[in-house]
């Protein structure tokens, strides 16, 4: 399963347990189920400052996800000067595995 682009609200809602969204469900429930889940973010500089977003990511990465930011996925670009056309779809997608894991 694939979360992407995942927000910085999503990301931390997700990380402190809130499933109040249909998506927020699936992907709460999926990686206590056994599905493989990677999730890659997209959001600026100033919000990935946050303390939650760590703590988030922290708790998320506990639990199996694969959170894939850095070299291996995406960083937060400033303040205003974000790409969405530039999404590293290509990224997101390798990280998944070729088959379901049982």
């Amino acid at each position: 399963m694939l979360v992407a682009p995942l927000s910085c609200t999503s990301l931390n809602k997700w990380g402190a347990g809130i499933a109040d969204t249909l998506a927020l469900g699936l992907v709460s429930e999926g990686v206590h189920m056994g599905v493989p889940v990677a999730a890659m973010p997209y959001f600026n500089q100033a919000q990935g400052a946050q303390p939650a977003v760590a703590n988030s990511v922290a708790a998320l990465r506990k639990q199996g996800v694969r959170y894939l930011d850095g070299p291996d996925g995406y960083e937060p670009h400033p303040p205003k000067q974000g790409n969405p056309e530039g999404f590293p779809w290509g990224a997101a997608v390798a990280a998944l595995p070729l088959r379901p894991q049982h």
